[in-house]
């Protein structure tokens, strides 16, 4: 079993690497070879001699890399000219985007490639360890406070000095999922007063445990969707939001905001009212910029002033930390490769709630229904 890491495209921004080397170290074994392209480990601060001394071999020739893996492992969604660099045959494991980007998924299929998106693995306890989504949210909650307190013109803790006291910054987290959660805990770490709104009321406690206070507010509707997820709410619960909700946007110093819908556009959670009326100098960081944003006035990718107020729109977060978040993603992966492979082929047993629910494409077909959905492929009900 020949099992790649792949350079990520350096035009894409990515910095990040499927598989570091202490990880390759630990799943070496006589059936498994893995061959790591040249620079892969770069943008991440790790060399080729490191990957070497961990057992693989550093390949130089991307076209030689690719045409002889079984297994190719990568963190962004190929390029087209990369899945055309596949064999068929071929496996991938990387995130995809696959309701977001439904093209790209027809084109793995089309393409004859065995694809598992890690934005796919379900949320339950037997998989939580390979979970990349939460890995990774949790270093973007993490860095967009961060942002924040660089961006915010005032201090985050109370600070009592000769001169006078200062009271702390007041952050409110709009979503309470993984970065929402981390993004709570790392305000309140640096002394700030936080608030955290999410539409599911079962994150009450969770807030609340971190020092922070809930904002709970009776949408009146379901609000939980498959997997824990939040679910896309009616327009008459995003205004009721909205009209609860303005008062604290205007009285916080930063805003985060982290509210996504796989494949849809993130709900606008701030109006560009709300904007104009909260403090100049404030700040709001929109995690949720790459797909359009929670603020209305995200621009995504780039840092903006509207009305004095500073909005941040990263689509990145965590490949701005690429040590630690390759570290993580390293783990997810690994701990799917091993669940994946076994007697040195690949166990794709579509009764397993695990490999059903990843694998999107295999054997020239779309598995996943709501992508066949989106591309009006008729879906087969069983």
């Amino acid at each position: 079993m020949k099992i790649a890491i792949a350079r990520e495209a350096i035009e894409v921004g990515e910095r990040r690497v499927a598989l570091v080397p202490a990880t390759i170290q630990r799943l070496v074994q006589p059936d498994w070879h893995f061959l790591v392209e040249a620079k892969a480990g770069e943008g991440s601060y790790i060399n080729d001699q490191d990957y070497s001394d961990a057992g693989a071999a550093v390949v130089a020739d991307r076209a030689e890399l690719w045409g002889h893996a079984d297994v190719i492992l990568k963190v962004a969604p190929p390029s087209q000219a990369e899945i055309e660099q596949m064999c068929p045959g071929t496996a991938l494991i990387s995130f995809l985007n696959p309701l977001g980007d439904p093209e790209l998924i027809e084109a793995l299929a089309a393409r004859q490639i065995t694809a598992f998106s890690m934005e796919l693995i379900p949320r339950t306890s037997r998989a939580q360890s390979m979970d990349a989504l939460s890995s990774q949210a949790g270093i973007a909650g993490y860095k967009a406070v961060l942002l924040g307190a660089a961006a915010l013109p005032k201090f985050f803790p109370m600070l009592t000095t000769a001169a006078g006291t200062i009271r702390p910054a007041k952050v409110f987290v709009m979503g309470a999922g993984v970065a929402g959660l981390q993004a709570i805990a790392t305000a309140r770490r640096l002394g700030a007063i936080v608030e955290a709104f999410d539409i599911r009321p079962a994150v009450k406690e969770e807030v609340q445990s971190l020092g922070a206070k809930f904002v709970d507010i009776d949408l009146g509707e379901d609000t939980v969707a498959e997997g824990g997820y939040a679910k896309e709410v009616s327009e008459a619960a995003q205004a009721k939001t909205q009209a609860v909700l303005s008062d604290r946007i205007a009285q916080a110093d930063v805003v985060i905001t982290t509210a996504q819908v796989p494949g849809k556009r993130a709900p606008i959670l701030v109006t560009a009212a709300m904007v104009e009326g909260m403090q100049p100098g404030s700040v709001i960081v929109d995690l949720a910029a790459n797909q359009g944003g929670n603020c209305e006035v995200t621009e995504p990718g780039k840092d903006i002033n509207y009305h004095g107020i500073t909005i941040i729109g990263p689509t990145n977060l965590p490949s701005s930390m690429p040590v630690h978040a390759s570290q993580l993603y390293a783990k997810n992966v690994a701990t799917l490769l091993e669940y994946l492979i076994k007697d040195n082929g690949l166990n794709l047993d579509f009764e397993d709630d695990i490999v059903d629910a990843t694998c999107v494409t295999h054997g020239g077909e779309i598995r996943n229904p709501r992508v066949k959905a989106a591309l009006n492929i008729e879906v087969q009900v069983s």
